[in-house]
């Protein structure tokens, strides 16, 4: 994936939280590597001046959909819809079809993303065979295989032993465990936050208990065991104080947050588009608050897409009949710069922490910080470029957005993998 040409970043922001640097400097880049800007011989300058240089941004909850619905998503279009949203790095989620509990799946997906893919993709594995949650998939196999955290992310193990046993697992081979909470009980078949607009609508509502029971079993199993557990999506208030206790006393515990929900409410329900449909459902304005809240104080440490493809055709359905989900990839960074940045919730810093160093601290992942010698990975941005969202032309196969039409501020404008630019909309160096 590496590009041998040298390229000399001129004039950027440069803001790296891994080191706590925020100055203008020049960065230079040669055999897929951080250079010193002064042993480039003849290097392809691009100036960045009032742009921002970060590290490459990793998203931690991405669902490519291959192999099985490539009709919706293939590891080619999902990695491009990385690049494009300023992602470098992306951990493929293991509900695929067949899912990815063996070695075989996952293999398939680590070659395809080699030799397909325009990012670096990380595969997840299944905690248990076919997801199934009755049995623990061969966690050890899947290690070796290359996986690089656990998840039945869709679905969510309800025995509570099974769960220990995987945590325990997990944590003697050095995995963290990404679960989806969700208390099949509680979920009954509601279709949207369970609250004052599910019953003005008539929708069968799905309460936000079934988020938070799962919440506190896994923060007793983390207590008990010490192993590594990341709570994904977490969308209620209830929920976030949980974590935010469990944090507070030591527990391994962190969670992230997407920017659907912490940029949109259960209202926006009302225009029965199904494009407002996933999995935790959007909640109530308080709970949105709870979520933003909770990526100021530090409670939440990741922001993260569920990026989870669906074809037109499949979302051209009743509310109560459309898959759960909405992809993100293209559309999570102008949604937080907006949202969290401009409205002075976080500052620049504190944002690319949510996409740099939250993630990589759960994974495991080094050198990524922007010192020389570490991989060419970076980020461009511009905090001020005023644009609209338009789904047509997302590099995704997928268009279901619910953010479509809507007009942001600041966006990822370059993405450098291993020394390549593999999206740009920088003059004179576009891809």
């Amino acid at each position: 994936m590496s590009d041998n040409s040298e390229i000399l970043l001129v004039g950027g922001r440069v803001i790296d939280p891994f080191c706590k640097m925020d100055m203008v400097m020049d960065i230079g880049i040669a055999n897929g590597v951080i250079t010193e800007p002064g042993k480039l011989k003849k290097p392809k300058k691009i100036k960045l001046h009032g742009k921002v240089i970060a590290p490459g941004f990793i998203d931690m909850h991405v669902h490519l959909r291959e192999p099985g619905n490539t009709a919706a998503e293939t590891i080619r279009s999902g990695t491009m819809a990385a690049a494009a949203g300023g992602f470098t790095s992306i951990v493929a989620m293991p509900n695929t079809m067949p899912p990815a509990d063996t070695p075989g799946t996952v293999e398939y997906v680590r070659r395809h993303a080699e030799s397909e893919g325009v990012v670096r993709v990380f595969p997840c594995g299944c905690m248990s065979k076919g997801l199934e949650g009755k049995e623990m998939a061969a966690l050890g196999s899947l290690k070796r295989a290359g996986v690089v955290a656990l998840s039945d992310d869709g679905r969510c193990i309800q025995n509570h032993e099974l769960m220990r046993h995987v945590v325990e697992y997990a944590a003697s081979f050095g995995l963290p465990i990404l679960d989806h909470c969700e208390d099949e009980s509680f979920k009954a078949n509601g279709v949207m936050h369970e609250g004052k607009w599910s019953v003005l609508l008539g929708m069968a509502g799905q309460a936000a208990a079934s988020e938070e029971l799962i919440v506190a079993r896994d923060i007793i199993l983390s207590r008990q065991t010490g192993g590594k557990i990341h709570i994904q999506h977490i969308s209620s208030l209830a929920s976030i104080e949980q974590v935010r206790q469990a944090r507070a006393q030591g527990i391994n515990i962190t969670a992230e947050a997407t920017p659907h929900h912490l940029a949109l409410t259960d209202e926006c329900v009302k225009r029965f588009d199904a494009n407002h449909k996933m999995n935790p459902p959007l909640r109530s304005e308080e709970d949105r608050q709870s979520i933003i809240a909770g990526l100021a104080d530090g409670t939440i440490t990741v922001i993260a897409t569920d990026h989870a493809p669906h074809t037109t055709t499949s979302k051209l359905v009743e509310f109560d009949y459309a898959p759960f989900g909405v992809v993100g990839l293209e559309t999570a960074v102008p949604v937080c710069l907006h949202h969290l940045y401009h409205t002075g919730v976080l500052s620049l810093s504190e944002l690319i922490a949510k996409f740099t160093v939250g993630p990589a601290e759960i994974l495991g992942f080094e050198d990524r910080a922007l010192a020389i010698g570490n991989p060419a990975d970076l980020t461009v941005l511009d905090i001020d470029d005023e644009f609209t969202v338009d789904a047509t032309t997302f590099k995704s196969l997928s268009r279901n957005t619910p953010f479509d039409g809507m007009s942001f501020r600041g966006r990822a404008v370059a993405t450098i993998v291993a020394g390549r630019i593999v999206h740009s909309l920088l003059p004179g160096s576009a891809r």
